[in-house]
């Protein structure tokens, strides 16, 4: 059986950051790994220079820079398929719902994933385009089950897909821990309300994946998105004892599955999957 993963996320480097060594991992395994992202980052600094600077290129030229980052970034971990949708940063939460579901629908239909990959109903630190894309990916997964959907006239979709199972990532506090230790705090000010990083429960966890191995993986292709590596410049200097604890244990909530259930702890995403008949 071919298993297949799709991971959906908001901007270039949400893929390398969140989960770049669960892919890796899972590329490893021979998984076949698809990464749909929504925008090319063009509302994004460069080189840590706010939007507007002088020495920024502007928002057309960075998108450019972005997309070719996140080329050689799937490249590395593994990911075979890449699509970018084109709306703009920070913008996702104005975006028509119908509109963006339908996209999303229909590129499930395409790829038939077994495992979904997308941010949680947070936004990680609140970030209204990661929130925004964990409504509209959830929303999508049922779309593109049902046979009654209605696609845009002109549109020929694949066969309705069932997704087996979605998860959403969700960072305990060791991890927050980690991250406040290698950079900082993370927050967003939105309508002029500060929000920040809330850790998830261990409790409320339901997979654990040991990437371990895979953490140099996922730094390589950290350090493919160059024009943000003011956020991550320090990753180089970091002891490799805080590197596993930034990437070598990566968590996440499943939000549904049709192939098992239960308290006790998953440590594969396809746990369920393996032993069925699944083209």
């Amino acid at each position: 059986m071919s298993l297949r993963l799709l991971a959906v996320f908001a901007h270039p480097d949400d893929e390398s950051f969140g989960v770049g060594a669960t892919l890796a991992r899972y590329a490893a395994e021979g998984v076949e790994l698809s990464l749909l992202t929504a925008t090319r980052g063009d509302g994004g600094r460069f080189r840590g220079l706010a939007p507007g600077d002088p020495k920024h290129p502007g928002p057309d030229e960075l998108a450019r820079i972005r997309e070719a980052e996140l080329a050689a970034a799937a490249s590395v971990l593994g990911i075979g398929h890449v699509v970018l949708l084109d709306y703009h940063d920070r913008q996702l939460d104005r975006v028509d719902p119908r509109e963006m579901v339908t996209c999303i629908a229909g590129h499930l239909r395409r790829v038939r994933p077994h495992v979904v990959l997308t941010f949680g109903p947070d936004g990680v630190y609140g970030h209204p385009d990661h929130i925004a894309m964990a409504q509209f990916t959830a929303a999508a997964a049922v779309a593109a089950a049902d046979p009654a959907f209605v696609f845009e006239a002109g549109q020929a979709p694949a066969a309705p897909h069932a997704v087996a199972k979605l998860y959403y990532t969700a960072w305990p506090e060791s991890t927050w821990r980690a991250h406040e230790t290698a950079f900082k705090r993370w927050t967003s000010t939105v309508d002029g309300v500060e929000r920040h990083a809330m850790p998830w429960p261990d409790w409320a966890i339901t997979t654990v994946i040991d990437a371990r191995p895979f953490w140099p993986t996922a730094l390589r292709a950290v350090a493919c998105h160059e024009s943000q590596f003011a956020a991550y410049a320090r990753l180089q200097e970091l002891p490799a004892g805080l590197h596993e604890a930034l990437w070598g244990w990566q968590h996440y909530y499943r939000v549904f599955s049709t192939v098992n259930g239960g308290r006790e702890k998953e440590h594969d995403l396809f746990a369920g999957l393996r032993t069925e008949g699944r083209g």
